[in-house]
């Protein structure tokens, strides 16, 4: 009866246990919080200072191109001339932007591939403009110091044999496009 009674007691208390192992909760729960960090946006405008190749000269036969750096100095290449007196050589400018955002951001800079430039008068004449460049770090990207950049862009300029002489602009502009990286 002894041993009975301890075996009734074992299974009452290992029931218990069993019952005590069922009723525990197995499920876990942790909490995260989400953060989200709104920056300046980035932009970019324009200084007022144009893109302006200065006077050329062409070759009646042979076409040619000047190469407007960043930095505002040109070089003709082909039946172009530029002259180089101060007097004779008319403005000479790379386009300037200033690119503003959050300080020490890097961003891309988008540039035209081909822009056209026609003549004032007659509109019938025009050249291209393509191989546009920056003064970036490349001519694809930027670091903003301080929240700001200035911009810089040249490009170069293909002039036809026998080109008629004006005046070549286009009003409507080129677009230079910034985004962060």
């Amino acid at each position: 009866m002894k041993k009975l009674l301890l075996l009734a007691s074992a299974i009452i208390l290992f029931a218990g246990m069993a019952n005590n192992l069922m009723a525990t909760d197995w499920n876990e729960t942790a909490t995260a919080t989400a953060t989200g960090i709104i920056v300046a946006p980035i932009t970019i405008s324009h200084s007022g200072t144009h893109m302006a190749f200065g006077n050329i000269a062409v070759d009646a036969t042979t076409a040619g191109t000047v190469v407007l750096a960043p930095a505002g100095t040109r070089l003709a290449t082909g039946g172009c001339q530029v002259p180089v007196a101060a007097t004779n050589k008319g403005t000479i400018t790379a386009a300037v932007f200033t690119v503003t955002g959050e300080g020490a951001y890097t961003f891309a800079i988008t540039l035209p591939v081909t822009y056209t430039i026609n003549h004032s008068v007659t509109f019938a004449e025009s050249m291209t403009v393509t191989n546009f460049t920056t003064n970036g770090e490349t001519t694809t990207t930027g670091l903003l110091s301080g929240g700001t950049f200035g911009l810089n862009v040249g490009a170069t300029l293909n002039v036809g044999a026998a080109q008629l002489a004006g005046t070549y602009t286009n009003e409507t502009g080129f677009d230079v496009t910034v985004n962060y990286n």
